[in-house]
């Protein structure tokens, strides 16, 4: 089992790939939607483990306090982003506009977000890595279901 900074970073790497991968496509191509979607979805998923696994432990700290609040602040923020992506026209060059402001929010997120590693580390000692990245990757999991749950009854209606 990953510890959560392992299992954090590994996401990151995914999104940033997904984030290169959809800014070299064009138009409403089907693999422009197939990696918008991907990267949508586990977003999505990530974000919500993320901030139930890790953030609520930082939150704890004092100083994590504020680590803590700054990321969801952005993770809100990314999300508003993403929707309003979802309702744009994948075509449009203010898609990828959006777009482009989305990937360098996002990047800089995850920046941020390896200098609190640091630190967090202090909080979450060695010993708890490898539950609390159990945590997050059930966490995700759930997330998933979720999703898919609502997609199935979207379909019966």
């Amino acid at each position: 089992m990953p510890s959560i900074y392992d299992a954090i970073k590994e996401d990151h790497d995914s999104h940033r790939a997904l984030l290169d991968k959809i800014e070299q496509t064009s138009g409403d191509s089907s693999d422009r939607r197939e990696a918008w979607d991907a990267f949508y979805e586990d977003v999505k998923f990530h974000a919500a483990a993320e901030e139930e696994t890790f953030y609520s432990k930082l939150i704890s700290e004092t100083w994590g306090q504020d680590a803590a609040r700054h990321s969801v602040h952005e993770h809100q923020q990314l999300d508003d982003l993403m929707e309003e992506l979802n309702e744009t026209d994948m075509s449009s060059s203010g898609w990828l506009t959006r777009f482009k402001t989305l990937k360098h929010d996002y990047e800089h997120h995850m920046e941020e977000e390896s200098e609190v590693f640091e630190r967090a580390k202090k909080v979450i000692g060695k010993e708890h890595n490898e539950g609390f990245g159990k945590e997050f990757e059930a966490r995700k999991k759930e997330e998933r279901g979720l999703i898919a749950k609502k997609r199935e009854d979207s379909l019966e209606d």
